[in-house]
C-alpha cells in the first residue's frame, strides 16, 4: 500500500464514496464530518452500495469484508488526520471554508502528507495559500458515483511538488480509476466541458426547444454519453451547479457558463434535484 492512513473530510455524497474505494482497496480510513448522524447515514449508504455489489457478483465477500473492516468515523477532524498520510477533503465548494478546515489539517499532519482537495472547480491554488507547504496540496477529483466512475482528475498547481503529482497517480491505479493530468485553471478539463453542457441544455429546456427527456436522450443515444446533462445535473445537486456555473462565468469572463433563470428559480423553491426528490425530474 502507498498510505498506511487515508483520512476523507466530509460525509456527503462524495466523501462517502471516495472512503468506499479506498477501503475496498486496502486502505485504512478514516471518514470524519462534524455531524455523527451524516457519518451513520454515510456508513450506512457505503454498506447497502457493498451489499449491492454483492447480490450482483462485482463485489467478493472477501473484499466486502476488507472494506467493513478498514473504516472507521470520527466527528473530531484534528483527531481524524492525525497519523494519515494522505487526507483528501470532500466538502461543499466554499472557499473560506475549505481554506479554514485546510488549516487545522495542516497544523495536525506531518510535513510529508499529502493534502488533497475533491474541488470540481475552485482554485487548488487558492486552497493551498492557507497551508505552510503548499507544494504538498493537489486537487484529486472524483467522480459521482465514485465506486462506479473510473476517471481521476489530478490538478496540479505551480508549485505542487513533483514527487506528490507521482504518488497521487500511483495512488489511482491502485484504487482502479484512470486519472488524467491537469494544470490548475477554473472548471478544469471536466467540470468547464461538463457545466458547458449542462447550461446550454438548461436554456434549451427553458426555450421550450425539447423536453428534459429529449434531451438528454440526445446526448445519450446521438453522443453515448452514459447519463444526458439534466438527469446529470440532478444528480450533482442543481444547488452545486449554480454556483459552480456563477464561478466559472466570473472567472473566465465565458457568459456560456452563466446560469439561466430556469436553474435560479428551481433552486430558490428548494429543488435541488435528487436529493430533494425534484429537480428537472422527480426522483
Amino acid at each position: 500500500m502507498l498510505f498506511t492512513k487515508i483520512t476523507v473530510l466530509g460525509a456527503g455524497t462524495m466523501g462517502h464514496g471516495i472512503a468506499q474505494v479506498c477501503a475496498m482497496a486496502g486502505y485504512s480510513v478514516c471518514l470524519t464530518d462534524q455531524s455523527q448522524e451524516q457519518l451513520e447515514l454515510a456508513m450506512t449508504k457505503i454498506d447497502s452500495n457493498l451489499k449491492k455489489g454483492l447480490e450482483r457478483g462485482k463485489v467478493s465477500q472477501e473484499t466486502y469484508a476488507l472494506a467493513t473492516a478498514n473504516l472507521e468515523t470520527h466527528v473530531d477532524l484534528a483527531t481524524a488526520v492525525q497519523g494519515a498520510e494522505l487526507v483528501i477533503e470532500a466538502i461543499p465548494e466554499n472557499l473560506e471554508l475549505k481554506q479554514r478546515l485546510f488549516r487545522i489539517i495542516d497544523e495536525n499532519t506531518a510535513d510529508n502528507a499529502i493534502l488533497a482537495t475533491n474541488t470540481s472547480s475552485l482554485s487548488v491554488e487558492d486552497i493551498a495559500s492557507v497551508v505552510s507547504d503548499p507544494s504538498r496540496v493537489i486537487g484529486l477529483h472524483f467522480f459521482n458515483p465514485v465506486h462506479i466512475m473510473k476517471l481521476l482528475e489530478i490538478v496540479y498547481h505551480s508549485n505542487t511538488d513533483k514527487s506528490v503529482i507521482s504518488a497521487c497517480e500511483s495512488f489511482a491505479e491502485t484504487i482502479g480509476k484512470e486519472s488524467i493530468l491537469v494544470r490548475n485553471t477554473p472548471g478544469f478539463a471536466t467540470s468547464r466541458l461538463g457545466v458547458a453542457i449542462g447550461m446550454e441544455a438548461i436554456r434549451m429546456l427553458e426555450e421550450g426547444v425539447a423536453s428534459a427527456a429529449d434531451i438528454d436522450k440526445a446526448m445519450v443515444l446521438g453522443y453515448r454519453h452514459p447519463v444526458g446533462p439534466l438527469r446529470l445535473t440532478d444528480m450533482v445537486g442543481l444547488d452545486v451547479r449554480l454556483a459552480i456555473g456563477e464561478y466559472l462565468a466570473k472567472e473566465l469572463g465565458n457568459p456560456a457558463f452563466e446560469p439561466p433563470k430556469l436553474l435560479r428559480s428551481l433552486v430558490e423553491q428548494g429543488k435541488l434535484g435528487k436529493k430533494t426528490k425534484e429537480g428537472f425530474y422527480r426522483w
